[in-house]
Parts: structure tokens; sequence; C-alpha cells
């Protein structure tokens, strides 16, 4: 039922006298999501108003009932959620920028806010500025030692993940004392890319674990610690007669949150025939 106000003089104080007192609505709060900075919807502030008395009456021209209300509030919710949902989908996704090396025959797409690094060892290497264990490098074998047809000479892809994971190990190796490494082959697979090449992915998991006080007499005072949780993933691919091989390092806790623009990168992997 809905109340309809009729202005009349203020009459006397009395206990007859009936005022009605105007709650503003508390103001919305936009849930927050991945992504997305939290904005606060405000109504306008209340403003006094000249105090009067009323008398209610009843009518059933513009009553709503609770059932209804609460309908359309429930829609409104759903339909707000369904709009950030989409937002955070839509910003989840990184601007790329490819890199070509005609050179020496690839190329691939990574985040455009990376930097390069020199002198890492690899034959180019970007670096995530603010995530410093987060990167991606690319690697391939000499051409005046290696043969290679097809990436289907490494055997299948359980075969290459096992060669892939020893040779992380014996880079990661470490010389200190307490040092504990925990490896595993998270998944492997093959594709045929656009290109028609053949090429093979393969994810594994490394952790770092290590004494808190390696130098330590008694066994109860060296406590192993997690160092670094870290997920490898590489895409090895074959042409001119090289085996390829895209790395790209990344956190754990990171990963989940990147995983849709990390496989993207993976994706773009090409081997292309050098010009002679």
């Amino acid at each position: 039922m809905a109340a309809v106000l009729e202005l009349l003089p203020p009459p006397p104080l009395s206990a007859a006298g009936h005022r009605l007192t105007m709650a503003s609505p508390s103001p919305g709060v936009a849930s927050p999501s991945h992504r997305l900075t939290t904005f606060r919807n405000s109504r306008g502030s209340s403003r006094r108003r000249p105090s009067f008395s009323c008398k209610a009456q009843t009518t059933k021209d513009f009553a709503i009932s609770r059932r209804n209300a609460a309908a359309l509030i429930f829609s409104s919710y759903i339909l707000s959620r369904v709009g950030l949902h989409d937002t955070a989908i839509a910003q989840q996704l990184v601007e790329l920028r490819e890199y070509i090396d005609t050179f020496d025959g690839y190329s691939f797409k990574y985040p455009r806010n990376w930097i390069e690094v020199r002198g890492a060892g690899a034959d180019v290497f970007f670096r995530d500025p603010f995530v410093l264990d987060e990167n991606i490098s690319v690697e391939f074998s000499s051409p005046s030692s290696s043969s290679y047809k097809s990436v289907e000479d490494l055997g299948s892809p359980e075969d290459a993940a096992k060669k892939v994971l020893k040779q992380y190990l014996t880079e990661f190796m470490s010389t200190r004392l307490g040092v504990r490494r925990e490896s595993s082959i998270l998944s492997t697979s093959s594709r045929v890319a656009d290109d028609g090449r053949m090429y093979y992915q393969v994810e594994v998991n490394i952790k770092s674990y290590a004494n808190n006080n390696e130098l330590a007499v008694m066994p109860k005072d060296r406590v192993a610690r997690l160092e670094w949780d870290r997920r490898y993933l590489s895409v090895l691919g074959v042409e001119n007669k090289q085996l390829y091989e895209l790395r790209l390092q990344t956190p754990e806790n990171v990963f989940e949150e990147e995983e849709t623009d990390l496989r993207r990168v993976m994706d773009s992997f090409r081997v292309n025939k050098i010009a002679v």
C-alpha cells in the first residue's frame, strides 16, 4: 500500500499528531572484481525541508507488492553482476606486441609492457618490470651440430617433457647446503599451427626448498622453507634443421591470474624458414 500525503496546517503538539521521517537509502557499492577499481555511487546529500503535518490515506493505485519489489531488486543485482563479470574478462586480456627475428627464424608475441634484457644468456629475453620472476625467452640448437627434421624427432610429447624438465633441473642445480627441489610434469600436448608445423607444449612445476639455518648442528634447528614455486611453460618447434624452444617462467600464484594471457603468448610462437 502507498501513502498519499495531503498538506495540512501545522496542528498543535499532541499525541494524535503524526510525523513522517524520510530515511535516505544507503549508497550502493559495486562488488570488487579482479583488476577492477571499486566505485561507490552516492545519492545527493539530504536537505532540510520545512516541517509539516500530514495525513495518511491509503490507495491501491500505486501499490507495489513486496514480492514484485524483491524481484525487481534481485534482477537489477544479477544484471549488474553480469556487467562487472564481462568487464573483468575484457580487462583481463593484455595487449601483446609481436617480436620477429628474421635472421634466426622465429617470432612470438609478448605483453606490451615487458622490457627486453640484454646479456641474459638466451637469444632474446623479456621480463615483467613488476614481477621479476616472470619472463620469456627463446633458445635454439646450433645449426652446425643439429639436423632436426621435425619436433617428433624428440619422441612423444611426454618424452620431450622429460628432457625439458631434466634441462631445467640441471640449470637450477644449486651447491648450497640444505637446498631441495621438487618437480613434476603438469601437462604435455601437441598441435599443428596455422603454418602447418607441429609444435609440442610442455608445462612443469618446480618448487625450491631451503633450510632456514643450514649450518645448524641439530636437525630440529634446520627447518626447510619454500623459497619459490614456479611454473615453466615450453613450446618446441623445428625449422632450418634446428630445435627452437620458447620458455615462459612465472610464479604459480601469478599464473593463476594471468593464465589466459600466457597461453596466448604460447600459441603465438612460430618458427620460420631462414632466407638464404
